[in-house]
């Protein structure tokens, strides 16, 4: 295993500096965080300068290494995150790349690249909490289309898709077909007659995710993407990017606001309290690991041939505490203005919360350490 770059590598890094401190100054004001059509329009606007520029493939046809170089070039140039696009680049994109027909590629990844189509993710359900295997929105055959009915939870950016990657039963659970089995990987077109999208506000105040009601909506057997009854495996695949480099880039954006955190207790007078500053040298430290454990990961996906593996639930189980741990030191270098929801500091705190519950829970992670890099025998 090899960690460093190589010149073609650190050609492109320097290539991306440049264009990034030509096309930064000439952004406009960013929306408010509640505004999602004006997010959805800014984040849009922002992908397709990335794809005229020739950057908007390296999501999924350039290299790992070379999108890590990009994740952690954007973020520490401040240039705007992925955000409404989340889920299509990260997500959706990488596993129609990987999994999708020739067809399919050549339909959804090019609009993707270019910020014409935003997608959503529809995993989550009422009822299954965080097994994701126990879905119960149902899908049947009816000629050329699945006829899907149901309902979805936390379905990220719904309020301003286009598409959602979805899950759906296809086969009942019996005692011939576990719950694993039995589910097929949809992609949903958002305007398709019977859907109904419920905006849900977080305890941050945002309403990035939705709750999606789904009543007889056709979707045609061409948008499946792998086999009929095979979507858990494509849904690892989904996973496995999710967990393996989709939070690169928050990582650097830690490390960044580590160092604010640092500047602004010297600033009034808490950097006096040696608690608070070995508090922040071992997140630091732990950042810095973080770091690395990413480099680990991303070049192990490039040696077995792009698909990040299980190294990417130990990153996101710590990485989700670490956080967490961040934005409790933030509180106490801010005293009482870490209650003010008006500070940047104190909605990111509130959101941080979450981490530890998406893109599956802590409990998860630690089950899948256990039985895949553990090899400890399998719970009840």
């Amino acid at each position: 295993m090899d960690l460093t770059y190589t010149e073609e590598e650190e050609a492109f890094r320097a290539g991306l500096r440049g264009w990034l401190a030509e096309a930064l100054p000439k952004l406009p004001p960013k929306p408010s965080p509640d505004d999602w059509p004006g997010r959805r329009a800014y984040d849009t606007a922002w992908q397709r300068t990335l794809y005229d520029a020739g950057y908007g493939e390296v999501h999924w046809d350039a290299s790992p290494t070379r999108r890590l170089i990009f994740l952690e070039e954007t973020e520490k140039a401040g240039a705007p995150y992925v955000g409404a696009n989340f889920v299509g680049l990260l997500h959706a994109g990488p596993t129609i790349a990987s999994e999708g027909t020739p067809e399919q590629r050549a339909r959804w990844l090019p609009p993707m690249l270019r910020g014409d189509e935003v997608w959503c993710q529809g995993f989550s359900e009422p009822d299954a909490g965080s097994d994701l295997a126990s879905l119960r929105t149902r899908a049947w055959r009816d000629g050329d289309d699945y006829v899907v009915s149901g309902s979805k939870i936390w379905t990220s950016h719904a309020e301003v898709a286009d598409w959602c990657e979805l899950l759906v039963r296809t086969t009942p659970v019996s005692a011939q077909v576990p719950k694993h089995r039995g589910i097929t990987w949809l992609a949903l077109p958002m305007d398709a007659p019977g859907i109904t999208v419920r905006p849900l506000r977080t305890l941050a105040g945002s309403a990035e995710f939705a709750e999606v009601f789904l009543d007889e909506v056709r979707v045609p057997v061409a948008n499946r993407v792998g086999a009929e009854n095979d979507g858990w495996r494509v849904t690892m695949v989904t996973l496995s990017f999710e967990r393996g480099t989709a939070f690169v880039g928050e990582v650097v954006a830690c490390r960044r606001l580590l160092g604010e955190l640092a500047r602004a207790a010297r600033a009034n007078g808490r950097w006096d309290d040696p608690v608070l500053r070995r508090g922040l040298g071992r997140l630091g430290a732990e950042f810095a690991a973080l770091w690395r454990l990413t480099q680990w990961n991303v070049s192990e996906a490039q040696r077995t041939g792009g698909v990040p593996g299980v190294g990417g639930s130990v990153f996101k189980l710590r990485y989700s505490h670490a956080r967490q741990e961040l934005y409790d030191a933030a509180a106490r270098v801010l005293g009482p203005g870490a209650l003010d929801l008006d500070e940047p500091w104190t909605r990111e705190r509130l959101s941080s919360l979450s981490y530890t519950i998406a893109a599956g829970t802590s409990q998860i992670q630690r089950n899948i350490v256990a039985e895949r890099i553990l090899g400890l025998p399998k719970g009840r």
